[in-house]
């Protein structure tokens, strides 16, 4: 299953490393990217709602696009 969702707060790339980052650590997550422009980050693998808290708690406020 692929998932967008909504990522506010990040005005680099290394907020996008820091953002990538959490996400590819969760178990079972895969093909994570993460756009700067749109602010949003595509992960397969995990339920949306994993990859919302790890970004949330990176500090970037995640939501469902």
């Amino acid at each position: 299953m692929k998932t967008t969702i909504k990522v506010s707060g990040m005005t680099c790339q290394n907020c996008v490393k820091h953002v990538k980052e959490a996400i590819a650590s969760l178990e079972g997550a895969s093909e994570v990217s993460v756009d700067l422009a749109s602010g949003t980050a595509t992960v397969t693998g995990i339920d949306p709602e994993r990859a919302i808290s790890a970004v949330n708690e990176e500090g970037y406020i995640a939501s469902r696009e």
